[in-house]
C-alpha cells in the first residue's frame, strides 16, 4: 500500500515555512485538494522579493493539487490595510491602481500555471467591491462583528496610539468580505498571508462560519529577517524589486549571491523547488570549500532563471566575469553587454561618430579620463585598456574590428573602473 501523497502543509512545514494555522486544516486536507488564496496590495507596479513568500506558498499548493486563485487588490487597495504600519497610506486614484494590478498580474503569471485541471486564477476585487453598496455591505459584513472584536486585533489595536482612520479599522471587514465571496463564487476554503494578517484571516473565516455555517481556514507564513536582523528583500539600494526597470538582474543576481551563509540554507527551502536532498547536498559542498559561494551561486541562478530567465541570467554571469577578471571578451554575446549597459557608465554614439575617435577621444568621451591630456598620461602609464588590452597609443584610431559583437567598445581604467561605448546605426 503506498503512502498517502504528502499535503502542501506537510511540504511547508518541512520547509521551516509556517507560523500558524487553524484548527482542522490537517483534517480537511486530509480528504484532498482545497482552494486557497493570497492577496497582493497593489500600491506598486511591481512586486519585490518579499513577496515571493506568499508567491510560493500558492506554488507548493498548486504542485500539490490544490487550486490557487492570486487576488490582486483594486478594490482593498482604495482602503489600504493597516496591518504592521504605523501611518496610514496614501489614497491612490484608480487609474494608478488598475496600473499596478496589471503590472503585478504579469510577474505573478511566472509562479503559477495558468492551464490543466487545477489552473491558477487570478481575480481582481475591484470587480465585486467598487459595485458594493454601503447598505449591502454593513448588512452582509458590518453585522457580524463587533466592535470589541475588532479592537482586540492585533492589526487594530497596534494602531490605538497613533490613530486609525475609520477607512482603515473597516479594512479587516472588507478582506473577510473578499473570503466569504471567494467561498461563494469559487468555494475558496483557505486564505494564507503573512503572520501579520492572521486577524483578518481569521475574520473571513469567522464569517463564513456565520453566514454559512461552514469550515473556513487560514494558514499563516513567517515575516523573514535576516540573520543579522534586517527585514529580507533589501539592499542597499532599497527593495530588490522584479522589474527589471527598477532592479536590474545584475543587481537581482547580486543580491542573492550575496545572501549570508547563515541564511543561504533557509532561503533555498522558502523560494525553490529543489528536494530537501538535493538542498542538503548543496549545503554539504558548500561548507567543504564555502569561499566558493556554492549554495548562493546555485540560488542565485535559480533565482535569476525564474525571474528574468535563462538567457538573462547567463548575460548576468559573464557580465560579473568580465568586471570581475577571467572572461573572454570576445565570446560575449549581445545579452552580456546589455546587462554591462545597465551596471556601467554607457555612452552612445553614432557608429561613424565613434569609428572617428582616437583612444584618447574615446576615454574622455566616456569619462573615464578628464581631458585628452590625462588620457595621454595614463596611456603612456599603461594606466587604460581597451577591450581587455593596454591601449598603445593615445592618437590610435578606433577600428571597426575592435567593436565587440559589432557594436561595443569596453574601456577599462586601473582594475575596476569600467565604461561602455556603443556604436549605434
Amino acid at each position: 500500500m503506498s503512502a498517502p501523497r504528502p499535503t502542501f502543509v506537510d511540504e511547508l512545514s518541512a520547509r521551516n515555512f509556517v507560523q500558524d494555522v487553524t484548527p482542522g486544516l490537517a483534517e480537511r486536507l486530509a480528504q484532498g485538494p482545497i482552494t486557497g488564496y493570497v492577496g497582493f496590495d497593489p500600491t506598486a507596479d511591481s512586486l519585490h522579493v518579499g513577496n515571493l513568500v506568499p508567491v510560493m506558498a500558492l506554488a507548493w499548493l498548486q504542485r500539490c493539487g490544490g487550486t490557487p486563485i492570486v487576488i490582486v487588490g483594486g478594490g482593498t487597495g482604495m482602503v489600504g490595510d493597516p496591518s504592521g504600519k504605523r501611518s496610514e497610506r496614501p489614497v491612490l486614484s484608480l487609474e494608478q491602481i488598475d496600473h499596478n494590478v496589471a503590472c503585478q498580474r504579469a510577474q505573478l503569471t511566472r509562479f503559477l500555471s495558468f492551464e490543466g485541471e487545477n489552473a491558477a486564477r487570478v481575480r481582481n476585487n475591484a470587480d465585486w467591491l467598487r459595485p458594493l453598496g454601503l447598505m449591502e455591505f454593513l448588512r452582509d459584513a458590518g453585522k457580524h462583528f463587533t466592535v470589541n472584536y475588532m479592537l482586540a486585533k492585533d492589526s487594530v489595536k497596534n494602531r490605538m496610539e497613533t490613530g486609525i482612520s475609520y477607512t482603515e479599522f473597516t479594512y479587516m471587514l472588507i478582506q473577510a468580505y473578499d473570503f466569504w465571496h471567494l467561498w461563494k463564487t469559487e468555494r475558496c476554503e483557505l486564505q494564507m498571508g503573512g503572520s501579520d494578517q492572521w486577524g483578518n484571516i481569521t475574520a473571513g473565516a469567522e464569517l463564513i462560519s456565520r453566514k454559512e455555517g461552514a469550515a473556513a481556514h487560514g494558514l499563516t507564513l513567517p515575516l523573514l529577517t535576516t540573520a543579522s536582523g534586517a527585514k529580507f528583500g533589501k539592499s542597499e539600494e532599497g527593495a530588490v524589486y522584479l522589474d527589471p526597470r527598477k532592479t536590474s538582474p545584475y543587481k537581482f543576481f547580486q543580491f542573492w549571491l550575496n545572501s549570508d551563509d547563515r541564511d543561504v540554507e533557509r532561503w533555498l527551502k522558502y523560494f525553490t523547488f529543489f528536494s530537501l536532498e538535493e538542498i542538503g547536498s548543496l549545503l554539504s559542498d558548500h561548507q567543504r570549500d564555502p569561499g566558493k559561494r556554492t549554495a548562493q551561486r546555485r540560488l542565485a541562478e535559480e533565482m535569476t532563471d525564474r525571474i528574468h530567465g535563462a538567457e538573462t541570467r547567463k548575460g548576468v554571469v559573464e557580465a560579473s566575469r568580465i568586471l570581475f577578471g577571467g572572461a573572454d571578451l570576445r565570446a560575449a554575446t549581445p545579452a552580456t553587454f546589455a546587462v554591462l549597459a545597465g551596471e556601467i557608465p554607457t555612452t552612445r554614439l553614432a557608429r561613424a561618430e565613434l569609428l572617428a575617435l582616437t583612444a584618447a577621444d574615446a576615454l574622455v568621451k566616456c569619462g573615464l579620463a578628464t581631458s585628452k591630456g590625462d588620457a595621454r598620461r595614463g596611456i603612456q602609464g599603461k594606466g587604460f585598456s581597451l577591450n581587455g588590452a593596454p591601449i598603445a597609443a593615445a592618437e590610435d584610431r578606433i577600428q571597426g574590428e575592435a567593436l565587440l559583437c559589432g557594436s561595443y567598445l569596453l574601456l577599462q581604467k586601473g582594475k575596476r573602473n569600467y565604461a561602455l561605448l556603443v556604436a549605434e546605426g
